[in-house]
């Protein structure tokens, strides 16, 4: 029996891009939805040969289905995003998917994005490659950001040498300031999943992550990178990759770090640069207390 279109996608993403069980699961989930969608929209079965054919109409009444559905503009905007990265799965190198803006989120104080925001918009640019190890580096690269908290030009800068990997990462940071930093198990496959796939071999005494050309990454084509999926994910425009390291150490805090580790882990010279989170905690502290309490 063939495999549906979701189903294939669900193979695609577990095996050849490796993506975190969360990640397949909630995409699929949004192929699911349109593939039922578009069956009854439509009054047909749905193709390969469909899904080429679809309109900005068809994907505006998607969405409009799933605003009755309840999602908010956040939701909204990482469904487009999946429905996207499904569309040029089956549609291959030369799928036309059509231009739709994604909604856009309420802009108020700087706050760090949450985990599935930044689990959105690094599977937001990954989907988005030209190339499957090019999804995948950038995949490793944002997880970095996040998981480990490091600097962008931190991740930049590791070398080949860092292969194989433990449970931790050297890296060197400002004024050529070395530390350890714990490995989650997500990034540590993110990172083998990217090196197995790499055109170039992990030489000792080179970049670990590589350009399309063979050279060194480059730190401003992450940020455009990012600049565009947060476009389309709907996302404050001060998300940028340094707002991932800055929501790892905000949302350790929030989970009873204290701050003298957070120093370490952030290779932060002086503690007081480190004190800076306790105040965005306490700002989303206040936001609970405000919705929570009768009289607030």
């Amino acid at each position: 029996m063939t495999p549906s279109l979701p189903e294939r996608w669900r193979q695609h993403l577990s095996l050849d891009r490796r993506r975190s069980t969360h990640t397949v699961r909630a995409y699929v989930a949004t192929a699911e939805r349109l593939v039922a969608f578009l069956a009854e929209h439509q009054g047909q079965a749905v193709t390969a040969a469909s899904l080429a054919r679809l309109e900005q109409a068809d994907l505006r009444a998607y969405l409009a289905s799933r605003r009755v559905d309840g999602i908010g503009n956040i939701s909204a905007a990482r469904e487009l995003s999946a429905v996207r990265g499904f569309l040029k799965f089956v549609g291959g190198a030369e799928a036309r998917v059509p231009q739709l803006k994604g909604p856009r989120v309420k802009r108020g104080l700087p706050r760090p994005i949450s985990p599935d925001e930044a689990l959105a918009l690094a599977g937001d640019i990954a989907e988005g490659a030209r190339e499957d190890w090019i999804g995948a580096r950038d995949w490793a690269v944002l997880l970095l950001l996040y998981g480990a908290g490091l600097r962008i030009g931190e991740a930049m800068g590791l070398m080949g040498d860092i292969l194989p990997l433990g449970d931790t990462l050297r890296v060197t940071g400002k004024r050529g300031k070395t530390r350890l930093v714990p490995l989650l198990p997500q990034v540590r496959a993110a990172i083998v999943s990217y090196a197995d796939q790499c055109p170039w071999s992990p030489e000792r005494d080179q970049p670990l992550f590589r350009g399309a050309r063979g050279g060194p990454l480059s730190a401003a084509l992450i940020r455009r990178s990012v600049q565009g999926a947060r476009g389309r994910l709907g996302l404050s425009d001060r998300t940028t990759p340094h707002a991932l390291r800055h929501s790892f150490a905000t949302h350790l805090l929030g989970r009873g770090a204290d701050l003298r580790s957070l120093q370490e882990l952030l290779g932060h010279a002086s503690l007081t640069s480190t004190q800076v989170y306790t105040q965005v905690d306490a700002a989303h502290l206040l936001d609970v207390y405000r919705a929570a309490h009768p009289r607030a």
